[in-house]
């Protein structure tokens, strides 16, 4: 069966990383488990007998029905074809229950997949995904404030999960090989918007907000988004410098700063 490069494909094939991802996710035996894009079922065929139901989510026309066929005689693996952007998570669960995600996500998708995750991580649908992207794509995600790599992608991140790096691999543990080196992240999923008092949609939009133009300062990015500069002097809290980048600033001065703001509002 050819790769489709269209759909991202490079399908692993390093046996102790696939092992390795599995085991991530710890004991789930009585947990329903998604895998975001199968592929040839490298890790399909290890999570399937550990867990007690998998929701396979598969894009490709050719492998969809070919993963079916395979995991026929277990009734506990649903093979769904469909782009992971378009499934219904919630859906996907049964009852009341919470799921775990496990996959290898396409480069080239990557980003819109996590917020996926977020979202639906932010309703307690879901426990803990083990998600292997491109190293600097995770470099972000997992960045501290203050340093290059931080930026809307980590503060998004870190305020829906709690980010674990687990390790990297080379592009040879792929076939094909991709030009990039890949890292595998466990996020587990508890968001901070009750404990930190902001509202979900709102600071994230004021997020977004603030690290408009990553070489602007805060104060800059946030006239340039309608708020007045009487408004941001009287909010700004005494422990961020003015001329601060929002790359610089903790989630939990960031939240500050948005409560004073919608105080003045």
């Amino acid at each position: 069966m050819k790769r489709k490069p269209k759909l991202g494909q490079n399908f692993l094939v390093d046996d102790r990383a696939r092992h390795a991802i599995v085991d991530a996710l710890g004991d789930v035996s009585q947990r329903t488990v998604m895998e975001i894009g199968p592929g040839r079922g490298a890790i399909t065929e290890i999570l399937a007998p550990r867990c007690k139901r998998l929701v396979a989510l598969e894009l490709d026309r050719e492998l969809a029905p070919a993963l079916a066929h395979r995991f026929a005689d277990q009734p506990h693996v649903e093979i769904v074809e469909i782009d992971v952007l378009d499934a219904d998570f919630a859906a996907l669960i049964p009852g009341t229950e919470t799921a775990d995600v496990v996959g290898n996500l396409p480069y080239y998708i990557t980003s819109d997949i996590l917020l996926k995750l977020f979202a639906a991580g932010s309703t307690g649908r879901l426990s803990r995904a083990v998600v292997m992207m491109q190293r600097e794509v995770a470099d972000r995600v997992a960045a501290s404030p203050g340093v290059r790599d931080y930026g809307l992608l980590s503060a998004t991140a870190q305020m829906n999960a709690q980010v674990e790096h687990l390790f990297t691999l080379p592009p040879t543990a792929f076939s094909p090989p991709p030009e990039v080196y890949s890292t595998v992240l466990r996020l587990n999923f508890a968001p901070r918007f009750a404990e930190l008092n902001v509202d979900p949609a709102e600071f994230d939009r004021f997020l977004k907000q603030s690290f408009a133009q990553k070489r602007k300062t805060l104060e800059n990015n946030l006239r340039a988004a309608g708020f007045s500069s009487t408004a941001i002097a009287q909010s700004w809290p005494s422990d961020i410098p003015r001329q601060a980048r929002a790359e610089s600033v903790a989630l939990e001065e960031m939240a500050k700063l948005y409560r004073a703001l919608a105080e003045q509002q």
